[in-house]
């Protein structure tokens, strides 16, 4: 029996990286869950586990140890299933750009209610900033203001112009980081620029939808030469939900979170409610707006199983 740690996954085989320093390449035994949910992929990059190898060079992961986080999202393909995207993470790194594609509105929100459930550190990378016009400045500008204010960190890179990338590397010195973001933003091509050994596959916009193409097919940790991990994962082009537990969606706004031990109904979801704190500190401009109104749009969702077969622009 051995230890390590799951570097790849490739669906029915993982790639773990034993203590002894030796790759193995391992099946799981059984099916593992996480607290009962169904999960698309019980086993995620980043777990420790214990393998036990067998007579072909080969392992079987029989178990996992106990994990301090963890970042799950619902199926792409099994809405009614859960997919681990990652664990065991020091913070999270998501990437997206305000042109090429544009930011669909709430998706930041959507990501920070993955991350929020377990207190994961994140910084909101705006990339491709060369090709932002003064408009697209005024944007990233005011969604800067939002996140900054209620603690997440904001940062402007761009590959071509070599913006913010030794601030980028800085960030990922010395730590695990999930990188993440929409399909097409950039994430490869801003990682191999402060670690191009790694050469990351990079894609281009599709001209006929204006979407990103998914370059990355499963997720993957690689060790960073200036020291940490980072663990790639593929591109988003859709985050939905099936989670009906609409106190945790209240609680994952972290200033809604704060203010409602002043709402007067304990449980208060910041909708209807008399004596809200949230809709005061609206009224008075102490919350953010574009925030509250996608908070509703995930309450909604949360409501509505069917929501998200009618509106696929986040």
């Amino acid at each position: 029996m051995e230890i390590g740690t799951v570097v790849k996954s490739t669906g029915s085989w993982y790639n773990v990286l034993l203590d002894s320093g030796e790759m193995m390449q391992c099946r799981i035994v059984g099916k593992f869950r996480l607290d009962d949910i169904p999960l698309t992929n019980p086993v995620a990059v980043g777990d420790q586990v214990e393998v036990h190898p067998e007579d072909n060079g080969q392992g079987m992961i029989k178990k996992i140890l106990p994990r301090r986080n963890c970042v799950v999202r619902q199926s792409p393909r099994r809405k009614h299933d859960l997919h681990l995207m990652a664990s065991n993470i020091d913070q999270a790194v998501l990437i997206v750009t305000v042109v090429e594609p544009s930011l669909k509105p709430g998706f930041i929100d959507r990501f920070l209610v993955m991350t929020e459930r377990d207190e994961i550190p994140v910084t909101i990378i705006f990339n491709k900033s060369d090709l932002y016009d003064a408009e697209d400045m005024e944007k990233f500008e005011e969604m800067k203001a939002v996140y900054t204010k209620i603690g997440y960190g904001v940062l402007l890179t761009s590959v071509v112009q070599n913006v913010g990338l030794e601030t980028f590397k800085q960030l990922l010195q010395g730590k695990t980081t999930l990188v993440s973001g929409q399909s097409g933003v950039g994430k490869s091509s801003l990682v191999n620029a402060i670690q191009g050994h790694l050469e990351l596959r990079t894609g281009e916009i599709s001209d006929y939808s204006g979407k990103g193409q998914h370059t990355t097919t499963f997720a993957e940790m690689f060790e960073l030469d200036f020291g940490g991990r980072l663990i790639d994962t593929p591109g988003i082009k859709n985050l939905s939900f099936n989670d009906k537990d609409k106190a945790n969606l209240a609680h994952s706004f972290r200033e809604f979170f704060a203010l409602s031990k002043n709402c007067r109904f304990g449980g208060c979801l910041h909708r209807n409610e008399p004596g809200c704190a949230v809709h005061e500190a609206l009224r008075q401009g102490e919350v953010s707006e574009l925030r509250y109104l996608n908070y509703l749009g995930l309450l909604e969702e949360a409501e509505d199983q069917n929501y998200w077969e009618r509106n696929k622009e986040y």
